[in-house]
């Protein structure tokens, strides 16, 4: 949902606009599509193929800034929107809750790579504890900013992925987080404006946990 803001008029920003025909249930984009269901499914066969790609971009050791957030959203969706890597102009909100307001990204972001970013990257941390608190905090600053028209919440999981891969981990296994556990997100979410991570990192424990053990099948299977 986007809301516009009373000082100045958005409406003639591309990140604005819908696909003439799509019912404004598609944003504008290179492809011309109109349909949801076809954007969802090109938007993430893009995301696999953009992890891949920036697995091979960022080491062990590397400390990820804002412009790293920006290169990561310009990988997987610069073949597809024109304002891709670009921060937002317009105001969002999902349902009653207000993201951060467009003109104060920005700031937001500088201090997220001061703060959040610095302090947990290189997530090179060695216990499950350590690294699903490291990650809960980043996933949860980054998608409060929420600094991109469209797919933070994969941004945000893409970051995840390759900070679990600083930490010798496999893609992380988000398959878990749906029904009464997306509501738990959200609210895990909403917990970060008070600086309370505990939620999210629980919920990032039990998709630590579910992935290793996930690779530990796998691993005893290709052993038979």
């Amino acid at each position: 949902m986007t809301r516009q803001s009373p000082k100045y008029d958005t409406s003639g920003l591309i990140e604005a606009q819908h696909e003439p025909g799509s019912r404004r249930c598609v944003l504008k984009n290179k492809l011309g599509i109109k349909s949801r269901r076809e954007m969802d499914k090109i938007e993430g066969e893009a995301k696999e193929a953009a992890l891949r790609k920036l697995a091979g971009m960022y080491s062990a050791k590397h400390k990820f800034t804002a412009k790293d957030i920006c290169r990561v959203h310009k990988v997987w969706l610069g073949d597809i929107y024109d304002w891709a890597g670009n921060y937002r102009h317009v105001n969002v909100s999902k349902g009653d809750f207000p993201f951060a307001g467009a003109a104060q990204i920005p700031r937001l972001m500088k201090d997220f790579e001061r703060g959040a970013l610095k302090e947990f990257t290189p997530c090179d941390f060695k216990t499950i504890e350590e690294v699903a608190r490291a990650i809960a905090t980043v996933h949860v600053e980054l998608v409060l900013i929420h600094p991109f028209r469209e797919g933070n919440g994969r941004v945000a999981r893409l970051l995840a992925d390759l900070m679990a891969f600083q930490s010798n981990l496999p893609p992380l296994d988000f398959w878990g987080i749906r029904g009464k556990k997306r509501t738990e997100y959200f609210k895990a979410v909403q917990e970060g404006m008070d600086r309370n991570y505990l939620p999210m990192t629980a919920i990032f424990k039990d998709v630590l946990r579910r992935t290793l053990k996930q690779r530990g099948e796998r691993k005893a299977s290709a052993a038979r």
